[in-house]
């Protein structure tokens, strides 16, 4: 086995150990990963990395994703490993997208608010549009997330008017008028 089989042996043994680990932390929301699931995120782990031509160092961004998903009211353990490939992929593209910019924490924030609170656990919304709008406003300069860690910015970015309790009745009080 010559040094580069081996070192990314090593690595992917690493990984995954390091998301096994994780179960104890998300057995207390039912979610728990098996031995072929960590093999399966950490093989997709180096398969988006070099799609997305990065390289990362450590224990890599999937522990961080799991902490910060495992409470999601929409991730349940039929979809626990499909819903962690699906943010593995989309939180190396954008760190791409906004230019290395956002730091991996400011990211997991901005993406973790938007999928329980705009998107509803929808993966395309979540990376289709919130997280595009949000790219190009850091592409075009925009630096405001340093300041609150990634929480609270998508409202000033967001281009869809969402209901509101206020604006439901409205809308009722008009239809029954």
């Amino acid at each position: 086995m010559d040094e580069k089989n081996w070192l990314e042996a090593m690595t992917e043994q690493t990984q995954i150990a390091q998301v096994l680990e994780t179960n104890r932390y998300t057995e207390k929301y039912g979610l728990i990963l098996r031995q072929e699931d960590a093999e399966l995120l950490a093989r997709e782990r180096v398969s988006v990395l070099k799609k997305e031509q990065r390289a990362e160092f450590g224990q890599g961004i999937l522990p961080e994703l799991i902490y910060m998903f495992c409470d999601s009211a929409y991730i349940t353990q039929d979809t626990y490993c499909e819903s962690l490939l699906r943010l593995q992929e989309i939180f190396y593209l954008y760190k791409n997208e906004m230019l290395d910019e956002i730091t991996d924490k400011e990211l997991l924030e901005f993406m973790k608010e938007q999928f329980e609170t705009i998107c509803y656990g929808d993966f395309d919304y979540l990376e289709g549009t919130c997280l595009d709008i949000f790219a190009q406003a850091i592409r075009a300069g925009y630096s405001g997330y340093t300041a609150s860690g990634g929480t609270g910015e998508f409202e000033q970015f967001d281009i869809v008017t969402r209901w509101d309790r206020g604006l439901y009745l409205a809308a009722l009080n008009n239809f029954l008028s």
